[in-house]
């Protein structure tokens, strides 16, 4: 017998009740984003900005402490035991994480960035300016012998500093992100495109602003900055230090009085982890003036500017430095 009116006008509108709720109800939420970790706030930055929405990466040494001589307190060895993906640069730049990624007792990502498609490497410059001399001093900072030579590699880890460089830093991640996390990887790949964007956008500002200095020489303190040199086409002349991991001995530091003079050498860059007295010292007497140059970014903050603020920042100090010597 059929249902009178009324009852089927009951039966249809909870059909339509039921229906619109499954069609409002919200999709679940997508998996928990990995536990990331990135050795030094220049590498973090950029995985911050891959990350944008999607998770927080922490960094191991947020403040100005030098890779090469970092201790991990506990709590940053436990957050490395529960990582999914870690990030760092190598052997010859992170000496402190050798023995703990070795030892790790979990399965995570390690992703070593010095050895990754699209990074370029360049050698450590030797002759003239660059030589290291036998007179120079044991290392500083604690370091033991092994530590030093290991920091001293036969090529320069400061990659994160050249742009081509920095943006295989971005794809790594999104692609090692992407695989890890993939109901994410639609949004890890946006983001590297806009970081990647802002890369490409601060280096040309950043060439227009040197182009003025580019030909007046310098000295900076180690051999830090042959990437952010090579993008900018700059006249870096030599180094006081062979490595941050050693301080240079009186026969080096004459030698480089010397050269400041015969060289036209118009300003000498100290760096925030060590005393700006040697470098005072140096250049007392000759027409060069100080600056400081800092790779790691010692007093910037963590986080999705600090990648570019550093570059701004060694832009800046750089022409300010050559600028007033010129």
């Amino acid at each position: 017998m059929p249902q009178p009116y009324t009852a089927r006008r009951r039966t249809a509108v909870k059909a339509a009740v039921l229906l619109s709720a499954v069609l409002w109800t919200p999709a679940p939420a997508s998996a928990e984003a990995p536990t990331v970790v990135a050795s030094i706030k220049p590498l973090h930055s950029l995985i911050v900005g891959v990350m944008t929405g999607i998770g927080s990466p922490s960094v191991l040494i947020a403040g100005g402490a030098s890779p090469h001589a970092y201790s991990l307190r506990p709590s940053e060895a436990r957050l490395l035991s529960r990582a999914d993906l870690i990030f760092w640069v190598g052997d010859s730049m992170e000496t402190f994480l050798q023995k703990p990624l070795h030892s790790l007792g979990r399965k995570a990502i390690v992703v070593k960035l010095s050895g990754t498609p699209g990074i370029r490497l360049l050698k450590s410059r030797e002759g003239g300016p660059w030589d290291a001399h036998v007179d120079d001093e044991a290392p500083g900072h604690g370091h033991d012998k092994t530590q030093t030579e290991q920091a001293h590699g036969v090529y320069d880890m400061h990659i994160w500093l050249g742009r081509d460089n920095a943006k295989a830093i971005v794809r790594t991640a999104v692609t090692a992100l992407s695989k890890k996390d993939p109901p994410n990887a639609a949004r890890y790949r946006k983001n590297g495109q806009g970081v990647i964007a802002r890369i490409d956008s601060t280096f040309r500002a950043i060439d227009t602003q040197l182009a003025p200095v580019r030909s007046t020489p310098y000295f900076v303190f180690h051999d830090a900055y042959q990437y952010f040199e090579r993008d900018h086409r700059l006249n870096a002349a030599g180094s006081i230090s062979t490595h941050e991991a050693r301080k240079p001995g009186a026969k080096r530091l004459s030698e480089i009085r010397a050269k400041l003079l015969s060289h036209g050498i118009r300003c000498v860059f100290a760096e925030p982890q060590f005393e700006p007295a040697l470098v005072k010292t140096i250049i007392g007497g000759t027409p060069a003036k100080s600056g400081v140059l800092d790779p790691l970014g010692a007093k910037l903050a963590a986080g999705p500017d600090m990648y570019f603020l550093l570059l701004n920042g060694l832009a800046k100090n750089l022409k300010d430095c050559l600028t007033n010597a010129s």
